[in-house]
C-alpha cells in the first residue's frame, strides 16, 4: 500500500499536471486555429473535417508539451508544500527531501514511457492524417507523390522521379527529369546525380541528357558537368510530401535509414531524428527532478510565483539548446547521438546539481 505522503504528492502532482496540460493544448489549438482559419475558409472545409484535424494535431501536441506540464506541475506542488512550511515540518518529522524524490522520479519515468509509447504508437498515424488533409484537403496540393524514398512530380507535359531528398541542405540526389510534347512522346530525358536549389534556381550535376533528334527519330546523348534545368517545384514543394521523421516510429524510421544508406545517400538527418526519438520523452524525467529542486529551496519560500518562473525559464532554455543542438546534427557538425541527446546530459546533471543544493 503506498505511503500516504507518497499518495499525497503524487495525487497532486497529476491533478495540476492535468489542470496545466488542459489549458496549454487549448490554448495552442485556438492560437493555431486563428492562424489557419483564413486558409479553412478559403478551402470551403467543412466544420467537422476541421475538428478532424484538431483532434488528430491533438496526440502530437501533448507530446510536445508534456514536459512542460510535468515540470509546472511539480513546481506548483512543491512550490505550495515550501510556501506553507510542509517541506519544513516534514523534515522535522525526520523525513528528508530525498524522500520526496521517490515518487517524483517515478512519475517521471513514467511519464517519459507514456510519451515515448504515444508518439512510437499513436502520432504517426495521426500526424501523417492530419498533414494529408492539410496539404490535399486544405492547401489542395497533389501534384507530388512518394513511396519509400521514391519522389514522383508530375508537371506539365513533364515528370520527374526523385530517388533521395535531402531537406537539411535542399539537395536532390538521384534525379530524372522527363519532358513531353503534346502526343507524350518522351523529348528529353535528363539524369542528375545531384540537384542543388541555389539562388531561387535548380543546379544539376553530373548529367547525362538524351534528346530526341525529330529528324532522325533517335535520341542524343550528351553529357555535362553541370546546367540549371526548367524545374518550377521548390524545395518546400518537396519536403511536405517526403515522410517525416515524426510520421515514422522508431523501427520504421531506423528501416528507413538503412534503405538509404544501403543505396548510398547520407541519412544523417535522419539518424538525429532517429535519437531524438530515444532522448525526448526523458525529458519529462530531468524535469520533473528540476521542478522538484528548483521550488523546494528554502530562499524561495513564499514567492510561488518565482519557482514557477524558474521553471518556465529553465523549459524556455532546454528547449533552446535542445534545438540548437538538433540543427548542429542537421548541419552535421555535430554527431547524430551527440545532437540529440547534449541537451538531456547537460540539464540532468544541472537538475541534480540544483536539487542536491
Amino acid at each position: 500500500m503506498m505511503p500516504l505522503i507518497e499518495k499525497y504528492l503524487t495525487k497532486e502532482i497529476f491533478k495540476y499536471f492535468g489542470i496545466v496540460l488542459l489549458t496549454v493544448v487549448g490554448i495552442y489549438l485556438a492560437v493555431d486555429f486563428f492562424q489557419r482559419i483564413d486558409d479553412f475558409l478559403e478551402a470551403d472545409l467543412p466544420f467537422s473535417k476541421i475538428i478532424r484535424f484538431y483532434q488528430l494535431k491533438i496526440p502530437s501536441v501533448i507530446v510536445q508539451i508534456a514536459p512542460v506540464g510535468i515540470l509546472l506541475a511539480v513546481s506548483i506542488v512543491f512550490g505550495l508544500m515550501n510556501k506553507n512550511n510542509e517541506i519544513i515540518a516534514l523534515k522535522s518529522s525526520g523525513v528528508g527531501i530525498t524522500y520526496l524524490l521517490g515518487p517524483v522520479v517515478l512519475i517521471g519515468l513514467l511519464l517519459s514511457l507514456l510519451i515515448f509509447l504515444l508518439s512510437e504508437l499513436i502520432v504517426p498515424i495521426t500526424i501523417s492524417d492530419a498533414n494529408r488533409i492539410w496539404n490535399t484537403e486544405v492547401k489542395k496540393k497533389s501534384a507530388v507523390t512518394s513511396k519509400g524514398n521514391n519522389i514522383w512530380i508530375k508537371g506539365n507535359r513533364f515528370i520527374c522521379h526523385i530517388i533521395y531528398y535531402n531537406p537539411a541542405n535542399s539537395t536532390i540526389l538521384g534525379g530524372t527529369l522527363n519532358f513531353f510534347d503534346n502526343d507524350f512522346r518522351l523529348t528529353r530525358r535528363v539524369d542528375a546525380k545531384k540537384g542543388v536549389f541555389e539562388n531561387g534556381k535548380w543546379i544539376f550535376y553530373d548529367i547525362m541528357e538524351q534528346k530526341l533528334d525529330k529528324k532522325s527519330n533517335h535520341y542524343r546523348v550528351t553529357f555535362l558537368e553541370e546546367r540549371e534545368e526548367p524545374f518550377d517545384f521548390l524545395p518546400e514543394d518537396i519536403k511536405r510530401v517526403v515522410k517525416k521523421s515524426e510520421e515514422m516510429g522508431f523501427l520504421e524510421l531506423y528501416a528507413y535509414i538503412k534503405n538509404i544508406e544501403n543505396e548510398g545517400y547520407d541519412a544523417s538527418v535522419y539518424k538525429v531524428d532517429l535519437y531524438a526519438k530515444l532522448a525526448f520523452p526523458l525529458v519529462s524525467f530531468i524535469m520533473c527532478l528540476a521542478g522538484a529542486g528548483i521550488s523546494s529551496r528554502s530562499k524561495l519560500k513564499g514567492s510561488l510565483s518565482v519557482s514557477i518562473f524558474y521553471g518556465i525559464c529553465g523549459a524556455f532554455l532546454y528547449w533552446i539548446f535542445y534545438s540548437f543542438c538538433l540543427s548542429l546534427g542537421y548541419g552535421e557538425m555535430l554527431p547524430p547521438f551527440m545532437a540529440a541527446w547534449a541537451a538531456n546530459l547537460v540539464f540532468l546533471c544541472f537538475a541534480i546539481l540544483v536539487f542536491l543544493k
